[in-house]
């Protein structure tokens, strides 16, 4: 398995695919991280048609137990992002 693929190195794929400055292409990158982060702050889902969706998924309150001590406690309720892969993206990883 070959090393993750980091911000850096995606900008510089980035700069090389868009013919971009490394400079331009890293506020490319930074524009489009920061449009999906406000609109999933903002409760909305991110279609990227191809590709995949954001979307965030609430978990209610819930009562629980500490496996140790069987002590009952309180969990709190959460708000995460999800991401379901679109067609294309399945495709191109299954090859």
């Amino acid at each position: 398995m070959e090393k993750p693929l980091n911000k850096q190195e995606l900008v510089a794929a980035v700069a090389e695919e868009a013919d971009l400055a490394k400079a331009k292409a890293s506020e490319v990158v930074d524009a489009v991280f920061g449009a999906i982060e406000k609109a999933l702050a903002n409760k909305q889902e991110v279609r990227l048609v191809g590709f995949g969706t954001f979307v965030t998924a609430t978990r209610k309150a819930a009562k629980g137990r500490n496996p140790r001590t069987g002590e009952p406690l309180d969990i709190p309720a959460s708000t995460s992002v999800r991401f379901k892969p679109g067609k294309n993206l399945k495709e191109a990883v299954s090859k």
